[in-house]
């Protein structure tokens, strides 16, 4: 069976400069906006400043504003943004986040905060005027995702959620070509997937809260834990106080993808089951294992998990494969295959890297080189969707659907049943203790977030 690129597949076809147009490979062109949007990022970490950056290359920005519970890292966001700025000027820095809402009229905030305060910094965002790129997941329990999709449309605000494999090139490519064209036939069974040993699992001593952070800011509305060292290089992940675990942080995306690779909305029915089955020495309460169920009509999206242990395709450690009656597709942030059963070629849908278009991108810290002209796309697609009316590709919906359903699949685990959600009445389904699970406790004095009060 021979194996083509993606590129020489397409320039067999008669169609290839319009295929190409349409699928954004033909280069991406910077909105040269003559009035510079109001941009401000609240949570100055790894992630926060490249979906900052993204945006200041696609764009043209003044970024007035920038906000985080750590003064070092607030400090060193500030000397970075100037030197990449137009203008030289150090954004205004804050430690609380209203303070810089309530100082500023913005365009664009964007949130790149521990999943904790996603929701509220939105929300607060939202009704302050501000249009809102926010990090997945959009929330860490139902409610609080409701609600900001409530507020969102309320103030008639565009909000992009950095699911970024909807404007991911190869896959966008995949979605055409195979998809579309019918080339898998009946589709009744994805698997989704995450084997990277990302779980933290030390027993660290309890420390002094240091004088440049702010611990009781950052913890927020989650519960306050001890404190044993900066929870926000990484060490928050492993806990469920303040995320949804590996499922909530790395299926989100996967499913997410699928969903839109195949129009899918609402699961039917969620069922997980899971646990810490190995990795019992440390600290971390999230799960080491599991398995999750996405029930739609006539098809099954099974996740799995392990942070233990060899992926099951070395190829695919975190990816999708999503089989049809005449064949497979898979797909992860790095490539694309489609794999036809019996005789045909197989099709190799490559990464795109922008190297020579922005250069600043190889002397960027922890960069992920693969995503950044997804999550360029991604910022494209905001502006445009504001200037337009029309929804963005990440809409806040949509963002909200992957991610309910992924604290779905963990209530799912933690009850040990099968749960069916109703978005319209927002209750489980003949399950009052699994509804009241929808709602995590808030830390006094912050206030959980209802869809009917934004």
């Amino acid at each position: 069976m021979n194996h083509l690129n993606r590129r020489d597949f397409l320039k067999s076809s008669s169609a290839a400069t319009l295929a190409l147009a349409s699928m954004g490979l033909m280069g991406m062109h910077p909105i040269h906006n003559e009035q510079p949007l109001q941009v401000a990022l609240i949570g100055t970490g790894w992630y926060g400043k490249s979906d900052l950056f993204r945006l200041m290359q696609v764009a043209n920005c003044d970024v007035v504003a920038l906000c985080d519970v750590d003064a070092n890292l607030l400090k060193e966001a500030g000397e970075l943004v100037a030197k990449r700025s137009k203008s030289g000027k150090t954004p205004k820095l804050y430690k609380d986040y209203r303070d810089l809402i309530k100082n500023h009229k913005l365009d664009i905030t964007v949130i790149g905060t521990p999943d904790h305060w996603h929701a509220l910094q939105a929300i607060a965002a939202i009704q302050a005027g501000s249009h809102v790129y926010l990090q997945k997941p959009i929330s860490v329990d139902v409610i609080e995702g409701e609600a900001v999709v409530a507020a969102a449309r309320k103030y008639n605000k565009k909000v992009q959620v950095g699911v970024q494999r909807r404007s991911t090139p190869h896959l966008l490519d995949a979605k055409k070509e195979i998809l579309q064209s019918g080339k898998l036939g009946k589709i009744s069974h994805v698997e989704i997937c995450c084997y990277y040993h990302m779980r933290a699992n030390g027993n660290p001593l309890l420390q002094e809260i240091p004088d440049f952070f702010d611990y009781e800011m950052w913890t927020g509305p989650a519960p306050l834990r001890p404190y044993d060292g900066l929870p926000h290089i990484r060490w928050w992940r492993t806990f469920m106080e303040y995320g949804n675990g590996i499922t909530g942080d790395m299926c989100v995306h996967m499913l997410d993808t699928v969903r839109w690779l195949l129009g899918l909305g609402w699961p039917k029915k969620i069922t997980s089951t899971g646990g810490i089955y190995v990795q019992k020495e440390g600290k971390s309460n999230i799960s080491d294992t599991q398995t999750a169920i996405f029930e739609y009509d006539e098809l099954n999206v099974v996740w799995q998990h392990r942070s233990w242990g060899n992926p099951v395709d070395p190829e695919y450690p975190w990816a999708f494969k999503i089989f049809g009656e005449k064949g497979m597709l898979a797909g992860s942030t790095l490539k694309a295959e489609y794999i036809p059963y019996g005789n045909g070629d197989k099709i190799l849908f490559d990464c795109l890297y922008e190297r020579e278009e922005y250069p600043e991108d190889l002397k960027e810290d922890r960069i992920e080189l693969n995503a950044a002209p997804a999550t360029r796309r991604q910022m494209l697609n905001l502006i445009e969707s504001i200037n337009s009316g029309k929804l963005p590709v990440a809409d806040i919906e949509e963002g909200h659907i992957s991610t309910a359903s992924c604290i779905l699949a963990n209530m799912s685990m933690e009850l040990g049943r099968t749960l069916v959600y109703d978005p319209k009445q927002k209750i489980v389904v003949g399950d009052t203790e699994a509804t009241e699970k929808l709602r995590r406790p808030y830390r006094s004095p912050w206030i959980h977030p209802e869809p009917d009060k934004v």
